[in-house]
């Protein structure tokens, strides 16, 4: 069995929960917080003696950090508390949390003090929480600068300070945490951007909160408990024909091995025939290393497909654009990447025709690529990437991927998910194509096109993390390396969802 997809809420959706349950709270959720986040402390400094440094700011992340510092002092550890501005000018709760703090004995200093002669176990950053938009100045950044210069375990409260929390963009000077204990749920910010960059290891700390009997959640991690349902053993008595057609549209001169990828992945996830339609005219017409691929001119590809994916190689000649307005009107479920996507995103026509489908259409954008559906620049998606991608998937009506760190999946209904698997190696030519491949070779296999999209992210980046965990890559991963650990992963997916008996 698989475990359930961790709920992701955006910092106004953790503002309604907060909202609905702060006044009734027994204990408080700041004493929760810092409670827990003790806890994660206690874990991380388990062999590593001395001192712990916090930060404090004005708001109610430093009372975070006043409970914390406060439960950590009475359990025997050495705690420094630095704090520089007015204690009364604190919210109710983080005042309380100060006072509660010098009661029990402990002190604060107005600056962060010199290192200590052995160095500090750990320090923590509880200046700025969830709500921070804007970027960070003056004395607040030159403390930043000095905490990331630590080199020892950092720990972020709720999200490293300088980090925007609904984006992974930092606003500005941004804590770099090695690990970050986050409150209530997940935020978008930390799984994606530059999110996962500043954040370290992210422990999430419920607080003893059902977020989802409080408000129902819009976006979730992806892990395989999305798509168990899909996941079936197939029967013995069966046959290539149940298994789908994949049409793969692509290949112009020199770019005939971009369509390969995409075919190959298509095959060896399983999809029982899949055709290989190239534009240039000189391709080959055999692939050697997969001779099961039936190559052929672009023109020629079968009618009948369970899906057809589109952009591999594809140029951007009239000839292209004439193959990618007919597969719009097509009956076949679509994926669109790569070149489809840059002359989709010149004509306004191609765009209402996408828009107006009734058959399932799947794009796989890139940052760049997004950038030019929604006419802006690629800085600006990357500053809202979820933002970016459920506009997406409204304006063309289609399931989508944003790619990246943190790739981000969008339905047109508004429901969105976030990848965590995958690592920087897999920044290398072909990897696209080979998602394209694996997406519509699932769709051909009678997929839905969201658990389709959400099954084939998610094994790609898995697939990638099994072959650096056997010391194939990162760095050097080749596209092609990848299908066949897809394949492996894949059916140990099956595996799992449906054991033996």
């Amino acid at each position: 069995m698989f475990l359930p997809a961790p709920p992701i809420y955006s910092v106004a959706a953790i503002r309604e929960i907060e909202q609905k349950l702060i006044p009734s709270a027994k204990p408080p959720l700041m004493e929760r917080a810092g409670r827990a986040a003790a806890e994660d402390a206690v874990r991380l400094t388990i062999d590593r003696p001395g001192p712990i440094l916090f930060a404090c700011g004005p708001g109610n992340n430093g009372g975070d950090g006043f409970v914390m510092a406060r439960q950590l002092r009475q359990a025997g550890r050495e705690v420094v508390v630095a704090f520089a501005d007015d204690p009364a000018g604190l919210p109710t709760d983080a005042g309380k949390a100060h006072a509660d703090f010098i009661h029990a004995g402990g002190t604060i200093t107005p600056e962060l003090p010199p290192t200590p002669a052995n160095g500090w176990a750990l320090v923590v950053d509880a200046l700025f929480g969830i709500g921070l938009k804007r970027g960070i100045e003056g004395r607040y950044a030159e403390w930043i600068a000095r905490l990331n210069a630590h080199p020892v375990v950092r720990m972020a409260l709720d999200v490293p300070s300088g980090l925007d929390a609904d984006t992974g963009h930092p606003t500005g000077p941004c804590f770099r945490a090695t690990h970050t204990t986050t409150f209530i749920a997940l935020k978008p910010g930390l799984l994606t951007n530059d999110g996962p960059d500043y954040c370290g290891e992210i422990s999430v700390q419920s607080l003893d909160i059902d977020c989802p009997a409080c408000l129902d959640p819009r976006g979730f991690v992806v892990s395989p408990a999305l798509f168990a349902a899909c996941l079936v053993p197939r029967p013995r008595n069966t046959h290539k024909g149940r298994y789908g057609d994949v049409g793969i549209l692509g290949g112009d001169g020199g770019m005939a091995g971009a369509a390969l990828l995409a075919g190959r992945a298509a095959l060896i996830l399983g999809a029982g025939r899949v055709y290989v339609g190239l534009m240039d005219r000189q391709a080959p017409t055999v692939d050697v290393l997969h001779p099961e691929l039936m190559l052929r001119s672009a023109t020629h590809l079968p009618r009948q497909l369970g899906a057809l994916a589109l952009g591999p190689g594809l140029g951007k000649s009239e000839a292209a654009r004439a193959e990618l307005s007919a597969a719009i009107r097509s009956d076949a479920a679509l994926v669109l990447d790569a070149d489809a996507l840059n002359l989709l995103a010149a004509d306004s026509s191609l765009h209402a025709a996408v828009a107006g489908r009734s058959a399932a259409t799947v794009l796989t954008p890139h940052p760049a690529e997004a950038a030019r559906l929604l006419a802006r620049h690629t800085a600006e998606v990357q500053a809202d990437r979820l933002g970016a991608a459920l506009e997406i998937a409204s304006n063309f009506n289609a399931c989508i991927v944003l790619k990246g760190c943190g790739s981000v999946i969008a339905t047109p209904e508004r429901r969105w998910y976030i990848n965590g698997t995958g690592h920087p190696g897999m920044a290398t030519a072909g990897m696209g194509d080979v998602l394209t491949g694996l997406v519509a070779s699932l769709i051909a296999q009678g997929w839905a096109a969201e658990q389709a999209l959400i099954a084939a992210v998610h094994l790609h980046g898995a697939a990638a993390d099994l072959l650096a965990n056997e010391g194939i890559g990162p760095i050097g991963l080749a596209a092609g390396e990848v299908i066949g650990a897809a394949r492996r992963v894949f059916n140990d997916w099956l595996k799992t969802a449906a054991p033996m008996r």
